[in-house]
C-alpha cells in the first residue's frame, strides 16, 4: 500500500513538472492561465491517487447513498467550491460594472496643440512602409541570401522602433524547421534584419556571436521558458525584438501588473531585458526604461486602457443605456516617431458607430504618456477610400494612414499598393476637409499636389521649396535606379558630393547625359541638401 502511495506521489510530481515545462503559467494568484492550471493539477492529481476509489465506488455505485458520497469526497468537494467561489469573487470585484471609476482612471490623459507637438516632418524620414510592406522586403532580402536561405528564414517577429534618429522595424531569423535547428544551435541564429521604413533600404546585419535565446528555440533557450524560470511570478505582457544604440539585438519583456480587485486593471509595472545572444538579463521598473527602448507598453494594451477611459469616465451604467459623453478609438491605429520615442496614434470616435472623427490621441509606448487632440474630421478608414477612389483604375490598396503635419493642418498620409503589396504611390487627405485627396509618384510629387489643392479650396499654405541651386560640370558618375516603379537618374558631378536627380517619364532627353560630358544644372536642393531635384538640364 505504501509503496502504491509513493508511486503515485512521484507519478503527480512529474505529471505536474511536466505540464508546467509546456504551459508556463506565471504562478501568481492574480494570472487567470494559472488558475485553470492549478484545476488540472487537482484533476490530475485526483486521478492518479484516488483512482483506484472512484473505480471500486464506480463499479458499486448502487450499495452508496448520496450522502455516503458526499462525506466519502467532502474535502475535495468542499476545496472544490471554495476555490470557485473566490475566483468568481475576485472576477465580480475587478470587473468595470463595479469599479467604473478605477477602469477610467488607468490612462491619465492631457489635451495637447498639435501644431506644437506635431513638427513638420522631413519628407525623407517618413516611415512609408507598413508591417506587410516590411515583411515582403524583408523576405526578398532573405531570398536573396544564398547561404542563409536553406538554413533560416524571417521571423516575423516585427517591431516598429527609433534607431539613430530613423524609423526601422527589427526582425530576427528563425530556423527554418527542427533539423536546422539541431545543426546549426551551436552557433546561434546569425544576423537579423533591419528595415528602414523611409527610404524602403533593407539590411541583413551579421551578428559577431548568433543569438542564442529566442523564442523560436526550444528547452531551456526557448524565451519564454528561458524567463519563466528565472522570473515564475512575472506576468509577461509579450516579447518585443529591439536593437540598442551599438545594434545589439535584446528581448523586451514587459512584466504586467493588476491594478484593480484581483483580475483587472491591467498595467505594465516594468520590463526584464535579455540580451539575445549572452542569454544576460535585467529587471527595469518602469520608471527606469532607458532612453533607446521604444515597445514597452504594446498597441493595443494602450488603446484598450483608452477605451475605458472614453466609454467609463460618467460610470457603467452611463456607457451601456446613455452612453452620454461616450468615445472609443477608431478600427486602427499606426505609429509616429516623436522626440527619439513611439507614439501610437488613433482616432478618437462616439460610440454610436458613425464614420467621422472627434479627435485624436497620441500615446508613448515607453512612458504611456497620452495626449488628445480635439478635431472634427473623417475616420482613418474613410480616408483610406478617398484616396482607394482616386485610382480606382489601378485597384490599388491604401495602408492605414499616418498622420502628418502639413503647414499646421492635420493630414492623413498614406501608401497606395498594387496586388502584391508593392508601393506604387502615395496620397494624402485633409482630415478636416477629406474631400481633398492628393495622389502622387513619390512624396514630394504628393505633397507639392496636396499643397496645390488645399490653396485651391481656400487653405493659404507655404510654398515649400528649398534652396534654388544652378551649377556646371562634366559629369562623372551616372546612377539609374528604380524607385517606386519609377525610373530615376542620379548624376554626379566631378568635384561635387551632392546627387542630382530627375525621373526619365518627367524627361526622356535625360536618356542621352553620359559620363564626360559638360552640363548645366538649374535645380532645388532638397532639407539636407545633399541631393537635387533638376527642374532643368543643358548638354554643353
Amino acid at each position: 500500500m505504501k509503496k502504491r502511495t509513493v508511486i503515485s506521489i512521484v507519478l503527480t510530481l512529474v505529471i505536474w513538472f511536466i505540464m508546467f515545462y509546456v504551459e508556463l503559467p506565471a504562478v501568481n494568484i492574480q494570472n487567470q492561465q494559472f488558475w485553470g492550471f492549478a484545476a488540472s493539477m487537482i484533476v490530475v492529481a485526483v486521478i492518479i491517487n484516488l483512482w483506484p476509489t472512484v473505480k471500486y465506488i464506480a463499479e458499486n455505485r448502487s450499495i452508496y447513498t448520496p450522502k455516503e458520497l458526499f462525506l466519502k469526497f467532502k474535502k475535495i468537494i468542499i476545496a472544490v467550491f471554495a476555490i470557485a467561489v473566490f475566483y468568481g469573487a475576485g472576477t465580480l470585484l475587478s470587473s468595470p460594472i463595479l469599479r467604473a471609476s478605477a477602469y477610467s482612471s488607468l490612462l491619465n490623459v492631457e489635451n495637447g496643440d498639435f501644431s506644437s507637438d506635431i513638427k513638420e516632418v522631413n519628407y525623407s524620414q517618413i516611415p512609408i512602409l507598413d508591417k506587410d510592406s516590411a515583411a515582403i522586403l524583408a523576405e526578398r532580402k532573405m531570398g536573396s541570401m544564398i547561404d542563409m536561405v536553406s538554413q533560416y528564414e524571417v521571423s516575423g517577429n516585427y517591431t516598429q522602433i527609433n534607431y539613430k534618429g530613423t524609423p526601422v522595424r527589427v526582425t530576427p531569423l528563425k530556423y527554418s524547421s527542427l533539423f536546422k535547428w539541431l545543426t546549426n544551435r551551436s552557433t546561434g541564429i546569425p544576423a537579423y534584419i533591419r528595415i528602414d521604413m523611409a527610404t524602403q533600404d533593407t539590411e541583413l546585419v551579421k551578428l559577431e556571436k548568433g543569438i542564442k535565446i529566442s523564442d523560436c528555440e526550444h528547452f531551456g533557450r526557448n524565451l519564454n521558458r528561458y524567463l519563466r524560470f528565472r522570473y515564475p511570478t512575472a506576468m509577461f505582457e509579450g516579447n518585443y525584438f529591439e536593437i540598442d544604440d551599438e545594434g545589439t539585438p535584446y528581448w523586451i519583456n514587459p512584466v504586467m501588473k493588476k491594478t484593480i480587485g484581483l483580475f483587472g486593471g491591467t498595467d505594465i509595472k516594468g520590463a526584464v531585458f535579455v540580451n539575445a545572444v549572452t542569454g544576460e538579463n535585467k529587471y527595469y521598473d518602469v520608471k527606469d526604461i532607458p532612453q533607446w527602448v521604444d515597445a514597452v507598453y504594446s498597441a493595443r494594451l494602450l488603446v484598450n486602457q483608452y477605451d475605458y477611459y472614453g466609454t467609463l469616465k460618467n460610470g457603467y451604467i452611463n456607457s451601456v443605456l446613455g452612453q452620454k459623453g461616450c468615445l472609443q478609438t477608431t478600427e486602427g491605429y499606426n505609429y509616429i516617431a516623436l522626440d527619439d520615442d513611439v507614439w501610437v496614434y488613433t482616432g478618437i470616435t462616439s460610440v454610436t458607430g458613425d464614420e467621422s472623427i472627434v479627435g485624436f490621441v497620441l500615446m508613448n509606448q515607453r512612458t504611456k504618456e497620452t495626449k488628445y487632440y480635439q478635431l472634427s474630421g473623417a475616420k482613418e478608414y474613410s480616408a483610406m477610400a478617398s484616396a482607394e477612389g482616386q485610382v480606382q483604375n489601378l485597384r490599388y490598396n491604401a495602408a492605414f494612414p499616418l498622420l502628418l503635419n502639413v503647414d499646421g493642418k492635420p493630414t492623413y498620409f498614406m501608401a497606395l499598393k498594387d496586388g502584391s503589396g508593392l508601393v506604387k504611390k502615395y496620397a494624402m487627405v485633409n482630415i478636416e476637409k477629406y474631400q481633398i485627396v492628393a495622389i502622387g509618384d513619390t512624396v514630394a510629387e504628393c505633397e507639392k499636389n496636396y499643397r496645390s489643392l488645399m490653396n485651391e479650396n481656400g487653405i493659404e499654405t507655404e510654398e515649400k521649396t528649398g534652396e534654388e541651386i544652378t551649377v556646371s560640370g562634366v559629369v562623372e558618375e551616372i546612377y539609374d535606379v528604380v524607385i517606386n516603379g519609377n525610373s530615376v537618374r542620379y548624376i554626379k558631378l566631378s568635384g561635387s558630393d551632392k546627387l542630382y536627380g530627375i525621373e526619365v517619364k518627367n524627361d526622356v532627353s535625360s536618356l542621352y547625359i553620359k559620363t564626360g560630358m559638360n552640363i548645366e544644372i538649374k535645380g532645388t536642393a532638397d532639407e539636407s541638401g545633399k541631393s537635387v531635384d533638376i527642374d532643368e538640364f543643358t548638354i554643353e
